[in-house]
């Protein structure tokens, strides 16, 4: 008799929960029919965290333009392979000198994260070598738009970055510069280009005040000039011929950079993170081998596979699925502690690129990265319904000529209907 009302209970749920699934189907269906949607290329997966049932599907095995939210695979990738600290670079020690070979860190004398590791070791030795060229990947990724080598969003790649690769120009009583070594270099000028296209010369606006930062040019040369203005002429810089490196230094902890990547939306950081995780598989650093790497193991059984060519989704080139990404958020979300990973994320109306939106009425029920560029938004990650369920999407929006604030209003309106009928 007992095991007959299990049953009965147990169907009675299905059958609740079917009906459910059915209403929020039935309604959002209704929403991506109308006019609004009729003009771009839309699709959204919604899956149960728990359960795995697929709550809603529109169009989620089509590929999209990600954007940014190719941050989130370079984030998966940077969990499986990096340790809780950053191994800021590679180093042995012959008598009175030092070897250092860059991992990829991005956080050495960073405006920001103003780590210091590398100088406060090679300050203890006579003579410091600073080995270059273990880097396969091109300063600019693939796909990249050639007219934005100046711009903030798009620094160079490097196996050895220092301050974030950029130089940050104020001009507050007088006109500020770091590092300090380039100022020389820094000129007024009302040019619109702040930089010469393959040249470290570098024009401010005398009218202006706020801070910019301009990307340089990341070559041996100037390599050499900032680390002598560091320490001296004890440094020498040598092209890397695969020698030894015995030790790792370690720098920031790691959710640190995530962070700051994730919720910041930092290209830079995005790319240096990928060629770290690459370091982990050779002293030299390559992100096409990493990204081949963790697609043929760890991200071998997406449904769809994509096409991911650079950690930071600047590329229009990359092609993600709304399933692969939920795939990937769902192993993340059952790999890593959900408080850890939800302060990794940007939260709605509170941090982040999605500060401004998906605001919960006490609390915050969106955790997620969004991905942006011209006619294309996206936004995938994790939703807290009212009931207490953990729900795990992507929202893809490609190819509209509207505003991205009436997208971002019109995707609000879905995720709240979830969050309050779910």
């Amino acid at each position: 008799m007992m095991l007959k009302k299990i049953i009965f209970l147990f169907g009675f749920i299905l059958i609740l929960v079917g009906c459910k699934s059915a209403k929020i189907t039935k309604h959002i269906d209704k929403t991506l029919d109308t006019e609004f949607y009729k003009n771009q290329f839309t699709g959204l997966l919604v899956v149960n965290s728990k359960t795995k049932d697929t709550i809603f599907n529109h169009n989620a095995n089509k590929y999209f333009s990600p954007a940014s939210n190719t941050k989130i695979v370079t984030l998966y990738t940077a969990l499986q392979f990096l340790p809780d600290s950053i191994p800021a670079f590679k180093y042995s020690v012959d008598k009175d000198t030092i070897s250092i070979l860059g991992t990829g860190d991005p956080s050495f004398l960073h405006n920001y994260f103003m780590d210091s590791t590398a100088l406060k070791l090679t300050q203890k030795y006579a003579k410091v070598n600073v080995l270059v060229d273990n880097i396969t990947d091109e300063k600019l990724g693939p796909g990249w738009a050639w007219e934005d080598y100046d711009t903030y969003f798009s620094p160079e790649r490097s196996a050895f970055p220092m301050y974030g690769n950029v130089v940050t120009v104020s001009n507050n009583d007088g006109l500020k510069v770091y590092p300090s070594a380039l100022k020389s270099k820094v000129s007024y000028s009302e040019t619109e280009r702040p930089r010469k296209l393959n040249d470290n010369k570098f024009y401010y606006n005398p009218t202006k005040t706020r801070e910019v930062e301009i990307p340089f040019v990341t070559d041996s040369t100037l390599i050499a000039e900032l680390w002598q203005d560091l320490l001296g002429d004890k440094v020498s810089v040598s092209n890397y011929h695969g020698e030894k490196m015995e030790m790792t230094a370690y720098s920031i902890p790691s959710d640190s950079l995530y962070k700051r990547m994730m919720q910041k939306s930092d290209n830079h950081l995005a790319e240096q993170i990928l060629l770290l995780a690459s370091s982990t598989l050779s002293d030299t650093l390559s992100s096409s081998n990493m990204r081949k790497h963790i697609l043929a193991n760890q991200l071998a059984d997406l449904k769809q596979q994509p096409r991911w060519v650079d950690g930071s989704g600047l590329s229009r080139y990359n092609l993600f699925t709304p399933t692969s990404f939920v795939q990937i958020l769902s192993k993340l979300y059952a790999e890593i502690p959900q408080e850890r990973l939800f302060d990794i994320f940007p939260v709605g109306g509170k941090s982040g690129t999605i500060k401004k939106y998906y605001h919960g009425k006490s609390t915050p029920y969106i955790y997620a990265k969004s991905g942006s560029f011209s006619n294309n938004y996206n936004l995938s990650g994790y939703l807290i319904t009212n009931s207490g369920e953990v729900l795990i999407f992507s929202f893809m929006n490609n190819h509209y000529r509207k505003s991205s604030v009436e997208i971002k209003r019109q995707m609000e309106v879905v995720l709240e209907y979830l969050r309050e009928e779910y």
